[in-house]
């Protein structure tokens, strides 16, 4: 195949792959799923023991971030290009503004997690490898995604492992063995690694990928275990430090209203009647129309997703989006509605149940 081909192919290959992630994060093990179709078009599957200078999606290099948070570490910009100073220039900018006196390493980790995954968008510019010369912007650099606030996962991990170099976070970009996805490790405090990706929570900020361990992190990555540190930590996982135990999965609307009345973005929970295998249908038909019921109000948008905790218990997570008419934690008439919604749910969750175990 020639090589002119084999690159409009590859373009149509992440057309088709991505095409999911232009406007929001799809989840990790989907996004791996789909892109592995990627290398058969692209024929660039051997992976590389390194960081930098790695080619992901046959197109997008990962680039040192080294001399820009030196030199802001050291206050001497003097060996920096333009180009580089105006990226200093704006990754300061937003330092002042999200990063307070007094912050743990981990909370100005998650300062910058949310700036990425609230305030970025992820860039349509994955779905082709073609360059756009006249705009000369890949959005796979941190110049580009601080400049634009829209980034391509390359983007999103080189730009979140800037800011952590800048304030003497150790950072790693990592790379997926088959070459066509990236994100950070970020070592905190109490030792250990974590996996961060921002760019499979962009736009919803859900922390389903923030501070992952190994074993959550594989559910939808895959890497180079020997070249990259072992991430071992779960104190700084949030979806975990946050969880709630509720008795079965019928706890449920009763918990999400709760969470909503008191404006809560993330929630998370297990449950002491475990959900077996047997209880899985159940299970996804609960968190699956409750989500439609409480949607169905149009003053709130919920999405639900399913995790694993280090012990292998299902963990059931929510994030929760607010209109402006929702803003002062819900009026009395709305919150009625809602409750209304839910109650109609919770009726045919009975009845779902009866039929599940009828025919289950």
């Amino acid at each position: 195949m020639e090589k002119k081909q084999k690159k409009w192919l590859a373009a149509g290959a992440i057309c088709a792959t991505l095409l999911l992630a232009g406007s929001t994060a799809m989840s990790a093990v989907t996004l791996y799923q789909q892109t592995r179709v990627t290398n058969y078009f692209l024929g660039e599957t051997k992976d590389v023991a390194q960081e930098d200078d790695v080619k992901i999606a046959g197109e997008y290099v990962i680039k040192s971030t080294l001399p820009i948070s030196d030199a802001y570490r050291s206050g001497d910009t003097s060996a920096l290009s333009d180009r580089d100073k105006e990226t200093l220039d704006m990754a300061k900018d937003v330092i002042a503004e999200i990063i307070t006196d007094g912050m743990t390493d981990y909370e100005k980790e998650q300062a910058v997690y949310r700036y990425l995954t609230k305030g970025m968008t992820a860039s349509t510019g994955i779905l082709t490898v073609i360059n756009d010369d006249s705009q000369n912007t890949n959005n796979d650099n941190p110049h580009d995604v601080l400049k634009n606030h829209s980034a391509i996962c390359v983007g999103y991990a080189t730009t979140f492992r800037l800011f952590m170099q800048m304030m003497g976070i150790e950072c790693k970009v990592v790379h997926s063995s088959d070459l066509v996805h990236s994100w950070d490790m970020v070592k905190l405090d109490d030792g250990c690694w974590y996996h961060t990706d921002c760019y499979m929570d962009s736009g919803e900020a859900t922390y389903a990928n923030f501070n992952m361990d190994d074993a959550a992190c594989s559910q939808g990555h895959d890497w180079n275990r020997d070249f990259f540190p072992a991430a071992k930590g779960k104190k700084y996982n949030y979806i975990l430090s946050i969880c709630d135990t509720l008795k079965d999965i019928y706890s449920v609307p009763e918990w999400v209203m709760k969470a909503v009345s008191e404006h809560k973005e993330v929630i998370s929970c297990t449950f002491k009647d475990e959900i077996t295998e047997e209880k899985e249908d159940l299970a996804a038909y609960m968190a699956e129309t409750l989500a439609e019921q409480v949607n169905n109000s149009d003053k709130l948008y919920i999405s639900s997703r399913w995790l694993k905790n280090g012990e292998g218990q299902l963990v059931l997570c929510y994030s929760i989006d607010y209109t402006e008419e929702a803003a002062d934690k819900l009026s009395e008439k709305t919150r009625d509605k809602v409750n209304d919604k839910i109650q109609k749910a919770f009726d045919k969750y009975k009845f779902y149940e009866d039929y599940f175990q009828t025919y289950g």
